[in-house]
């Protein structure tokens, strides 16, 4: 790609263009761009390339003489006409498939920087292909404009980014915004990054980043987003963020506690919810009116049930038990990671009106919190194989499958279910936990 800028302020534009990835690309020939001053071309003694405009008004007009005679001796340079493109807050706003356009239709352009009160039409209308503005308002110049688009245009070209995944996944490349970036450290002023980022599992930080894409673009450009025809893989991820943007948000005021006999009601109600959604899934899991007050009771003497908990009001629950289980013993298909002492995460639910807040997330890291403060460092827990909000959850939060294990159910139910396992480091004071799976 070559690029010829026609300017009154070449030195502007080289400090810019010059330097960092456009300034490298120049360096090894990827791209070539060159700064012409107008003034080179015009015949007044003065060197003056500006006059008062016909008609009267503000400012003065760049002349249509030098402008012609620096686009002339370009074009003979060329070996014949150059796309020409004037700046101008006039012109048709500029956008990414505009990038793309350029970089795809034409090896060679070039750009004229308008300044003062711009430039005589009639050299717009004998020499621009098109006028392109940067957006609606107005700047000083047309360098700045320039410099946008050359370097939008050139960061397409092979060679000049590493790789071509670098421009394909950001804003605007296929009409949406890009998913927001994190970096470290883990925990930063009391905000971590996203669960789902650390997990490992590649297809669900993809799916996490295609609905950010979607939920962004839906909320800051909605102009970009109510034309567009989604694929059937992005309207499934649309329904499910509608749903989950419809819920409440979820309270500040959360506590972890253990679980009482008041909280029963409450609770069963969770349960009831969980098994309709269960069926709906066409889970063969918590069928036959389970787990029942009996089994959360026990729980509870054995000091094992908790509840997430907001003004007294139980929005979620859970258990975790500290002793060896022999279904999990019996493991077929895998193996555990070591025989090291572990806790097990069982009859956990949030409520349906909470689903899709980030209520479950918060479970899981209460449950991981627990299991470090009784000194244990593995976590496991079974799913059933049609459980796959679970199964997104378990891996969001870098749980390992590690094959199959059979559990006590009503008789005529499918017994079987994945067994999962997470394996936990101490979390540093205030920072929160750094898992990693081996």
């Amino acid at each position: 790609m070559k690029i010829d800028i026609m300017t009154l302020f070449p030195d502007m534009i080289e400090a810019v263009l010059g330097e960092s990835i456009i300034g490298r690309a120049r360096k090894k020939g990827a791209v070539e761009i060159r700064c012409h001053q107008i003034r080179d071309y015009t015949t007044n003694r003065q060197r003056q390339v500006d006059d008062y405009p016909y008609g009267g008004g503000q400012g003065a007009v760049l002349q249509a003489q030098p402008l012609h005679d620096c686009w002339k001796r370009l074009c003979e340079e060329a070996g014949g006409p150059v796309h020409t493109i004037y700046l101008s807050p006039a012109g048709k706003v500029f956008t990414q498939q505009d990038a793309r356009r350029l970089r795809d239709n034409y090896e060679h352009l070039i750009l004229v920087c308008g300044h003062y009160e711009g430039v005589d039409e009639r050299f717009v209308e004998a020499c621009a292909d098109e006028e392109i503005s940067m957006g609606d308002y107005v700047l000083t110049g047309g360098e700045i404009p320039a410099m946008a688009l050359a370097d939008a245009v050139c960061r397409l070209v092979p060679g000049v980014l590493s790789e071509e995944t670098c421009f394909t996944d950001e804003s605007h490349w296929d009409g949406l915004l890009e998913y927001p970036q994190y970096s470290r450290p883990e925990v930063w002023n009391g905000r971590r990054v996203p669960e789902v980022l650390l997990s490992g599992n590649h297809a669900e930080v993809a799916r996490w980043r295609r609905r950010q894409q979607l939920v962004r673009t839906a909320a800051r450009r909605p102009d970009l987003f109510e034309n567009r025809t989604l694929s059937e893989a992005d309207a499934a991820i649309w329904a499910e963020a509608e749903a989950d943007l419809a819920r409440p948000p979820l309270p500040e005021e959360l506590h972890c506690r253990p679980m009482t006999e008041a909280d029963l009601p409450e609770v069963l109600e969770i349960s009831r919810e969980a098994q309709a959604f269960l069926h709906e899934q066409g889970a063969d899991q918590w069928q036959d009116a389970y787990p029942n007050e009996a089994a959360f009771l026990a729980d509870m003497d054995r000091g094992e049930a908790y509840v997430l908990a907001c003004g007294g009001r139980v929005l979620a629950f859970f258990s975790l038990s500290g002793r060896p289980e022999k279904a999990y013993d019996a493991i077929t298909d895998g193996k555990w990671s070591d025989d090291l002492p572990y806790c097990v995460l069982h009859r956990a639910a949030v409520a349906a009106a909470y689903r899709g807040t980030g209520l479950a997330d918060r479970l899981v890291a209460e449950a991981e919190a627990l299991t470090r403060s009784m000194g244990r460092k593995r976590l496991r827990v079974d799913t059933h194989k049609k459980n796959k909000p679970m199964q997104r959850l378990l891996a969001r939060h870098g749980f390992r499958y590690r094959g199959n294990v059979a559990v006590v159910v009503g008789e005529g139910h499918d017994t079987r279910r994945l067994a999962y396992e997470k394996r936990l480091k101490a979390a540093p004071e205030g920072a929160g936990s750094e898992e990693k799976n081996v």
